[in-house]
């Protein structure tokens, strides 16, 4: 979508409810999910697994793109909640702003769901704790992804001295960004080894951002022993970085098993990754919020998540490529 209009035109919302040939015919459930990004591919998968599921349910599907603007999501959540939709979901590209959104959808009886991302201030409360008024939050455990992918990095880094390592980070505003961190440094400090963060950077979650950061942090640091990237599309840039620079940087990332990134994980340009499945989430998304909508699941602050198993080029094949 182009342009976030802040009239979005909802065909079929209605009640219908009529006699035909003595059948009683019900409303038709309509529900939307708000991208953070349609240019991300974690996005667009996450969509298709939402639109899969409602069509199986018998419900009508909305795929709205805020195009990362924290302003047009929440209009669009403001829209979607005039034109009286069945519920809504989200990735919320901002995790504090969006709560304001929450808090009206709530306010308005509009069953609402967090896909992907918390709910509020990440370094105030736990992932698990979901804010009170979400129907659910639908996400991959962030801070257990982090751990896996730490347990990685701790196979492989050197134990004789202290390692150091890169952190390639998403954008900020995720709550995803402190969680994976968190999640990778509990994972190294249990498992013993000795470590010293030299760079932590920000992206734009774009394989061009993440080719930029690491180029940038090997010229400072060119005996720098590994890149921890927070997702596939960073270490997908980052591995070109490395290779153009004829270093021997090990790249590890989180929120992967992407067709790209395993792709990458069998070549050996990345060692290894945290198998993350968007479409799966979109389906979850989708049943979580069509049980809400049609009563028959009325609890709030479900957390509902999956298995996310660490892979590298010896295990690929339990981490179908979702995205």
């Amino acid at each position: 979508m182009n342009k976030m209009s802040r009239t979005i035109r909802l065909a079929g919302l209605a009640a219908v409810v009529s006699l035909t040939a003595g059948v009683v015919q019900a409303k038709q459930i309509t529900l939307a999910y708000i991208a953070d990004s349609m240019q991300f591919p974690y996005d667009v998968s996450l969509g298709k697994g939402f639109q899969e599921a409602c069509k199986e349910l018998g419900c009508k599907a909305l795929v709205l793109d805020a195009q990362a603007s924290v302003a047009k999501q929440a209009n669009a959540v403001d829209d979607l909640i005039t034109q009286k939709v069945d519920g809504i979901a989200m990735i919320p590209v901002d995790s504090v702003a969006a709560r304001a959104s929450v808090d009206k959808a709530a306010q308005n009886n509009v069953p609402i769901v967090s896909a992907a991302a918390q709910i509020g201030d990440p370094n105030k409360t736990p992932l698990k704790d979901v804010y009170a008024r979400l129907t659910a939050l639908v996400t991959t455990d962030d801070v257990a992804a982090g751990a896996r992918a730490g347990e990685l990095a701790a196979k492989i880094l050197p134990k004789d001295r202290v390692a150091t390592i890169a952190v390639i980070e998403g954008a900020p505003g995720f709550a995803a960004v402190r969680q994976r961190s968190a999640g990778f440094k509990e994972a190294l400090d249990k498992a013993g080894i000795k470590y010293a963060i030299v760079a932590s950077q920000p992206t734009d979650w774009t394989p061009e951002k993440g080719e930029s950061v690491c180029q940038n942090v090997l010229v400072a640091h060119q005996d720098l022993d590994l890149f921890f990237s927070q997702a596939d599309d960073m270490a997908i840039g980052c591995a070109r970085a490395v290779r153009s620079s004829n270093a021997k940087t090990k790249i590890i990332a989180t929120a992967g098993g992407s067709r790209l990134g395993n792709e990458a994980i069998k070549s050996g340009r990345i060692y290894g990754s945290v198998c993350t499945k968007p479409e799966t989430l979109g389906r979850l998304t989708a049943k979580a919020l069509y049980a809400a909508a049609t009563g028959k699941n009325t609890a709030k602050a479900q957390f509902i998540t999956y298995d996310t198993p660490a892979i590298t080029k010896d295990n690929l094949s339990v981490c179908p490529a979702e995205w």
